[in-house]
């Protein structure tokens, strides 16, 4: 056997045998839509902090989550599932929605593109909104989308009250909106500010990520 094979075939033993445990399989689902912290994985899955921990070093170890600081508070953690690590073993779980509705801090940049894309990938309605939202779009991100061709409506920003309904499916983009979201977010993706940073590159950055994220999650969901 070459060194390759026999590496892959470590590679795999050692993901199988991280999700081998009901309860790892329990993290590994709950991850498959969106991130969380540790504590909201104890809370979403009843389940104690401590063995939460453990778990999810063991999912560490095996190179199928990774974890990194808020943007918001900055005490807090949140853990993703790496990109491709399962290689298409995440079982999907179908969600039914009336609406997708993208939230960010200031309704400026992450959840309009958000909702840009969405509408490009599922029939099932987009909308966005901020926890603060500011008086315009973020320059930046009409910039971005016009480079990748990508049609986003010139929608000024709007406060999440004044937008959210019942039976929407409520997708966090931002770690200080989802921390401090009045409403239950079903789904939370942390995704870098690019207007902290300002630079094309930053919006061009958050944008493929969110593509990303919306590739995956529109399959899974169906209109309500």
């Amino acid at each position: 056997m070459s060194d390759d094979q026999s590496w892959g075939v470590t590679r795999r033993a050692a993901v199988h045998a991280a999700l081998a445990d009901p309860a790892r399989l329990q993290v590994v689902d709950t991850l498959a839509l969106g991130d969380a912290s540790p504590s909201e994985l104890a809370h979403l899955l009843a389940m104690p902090s401590n063995l939460v921990a453990h778990h999810l070093g063991v999912l560490e170890q095996a190179g199928l989550v990774s974890r990194h600081r808020s943007e918001g508070d900055g005490r807090r953690t949140y853990v993703r599932l790496v990109p491709g690590a399962l290689a298409g073993l995440v079982p999907g779980a179908v969600r039914p929605a009336h609406r997708v509705l993208f939230v960010c801090t200031a309704n400026s940049a992450r959840s309009h593109l958000a909702a840009a894309l969405w509408r490009q990938a599922s029939d099932v309605p987009a909308a966005s909104a901020g926890t603060h939202p500011a008086d315009r779009l973020a320059p930046g991100a009409v910039a971005a989308a016009a480079r990748h061709h990508l049609p986003m409506r010139r929608l000024r920003p709007r406060a999440l009250a004044d937008v959210h309904r019942d039976g929407d499916l409520v997708v966090t983009v931002c770690d200080r909106a989802h921390e401090e979201l009045p409403v239950p977010a079903d789904v939370h993706w942390s995704v870098p500010d690019p207007v902290r940073t300002g630079t094309s590159d930053a919006f061009d950055a958050a944008l493929a990520e969110l593509t990303d994220r919306v590739e995956h999650l529109a399959p899974l969901v169906v209109p309500a």
